[in-house]
């Protein structure tokens, strides 16, 4: 039982930190997970139709999740205030919407690193995998929780 209780416990204390629409991102053991928040849930498995990274709104092929759409742009001023940061206060990335409500995690760079699909919790890889899950933040803004293999894809 408690073991379930700790993931949450930690989410809300990020949740809780002072942030300006900034995103804290943070490592998750999937395994201590609440089922509502992992890759079990019906609404978070990779093998939803939804989830799917060849669904239009999710697809790298489409526009809208593209860096070189300026709402995506690490040169967009919007995104300077929805950036991905560490414990330590490094900037590894920032996160933008795409208007069909997937949301976006970009590299510093530019690059597109995991996205959430409209109505999941979860975030998924270009591939698919499973990478971790979405906390809002009070005050707005979002906390990521992710795995430790897709927290390396933003260096």
């Amino acid at each position: 039982m408690r073991a379930r209780l700790l993931p949450t416990a930690l989410i809300l204390t990020l949740c809780t930190a002072p942030a300006l629409a900034d995103a804290p991102l943070f490592l998750l053991d999937q395994t201590r997970l609440p089922f509502d928040l992992g890759p079990g849930a019906p609404q978070n498995s990779p093998a939803k139709t939804a989830n799917s990274p060849n669904a239009a709104a999710n697809s790298t092929a489409s526009p809208a999740n593209r860096a070189s759409a300026y709402a995506n742009s690490p040169r967009n001023p919007a995104n300077e205030k929805r950036v991905i940061f560490t414990a330590d206060g490094a900037v590894v990335g920032y996160y933008a919407p795409n208007g069909s409500g997937t949301l976006n995690l970009f590299d510093v760079t530019g690059k597109r690193i995991v996205y959430r699909p409209k109505g999941s919790k979860s975030l998924f890889s270009s591939e698919g995998r499973w990478c971790g899950t979405v906390a809002d933040a009070s005050g707005g803004g979002f906390a990521f929780g992710l795995t430790r293999d897709c927290a390396r894809l933003f260096q």
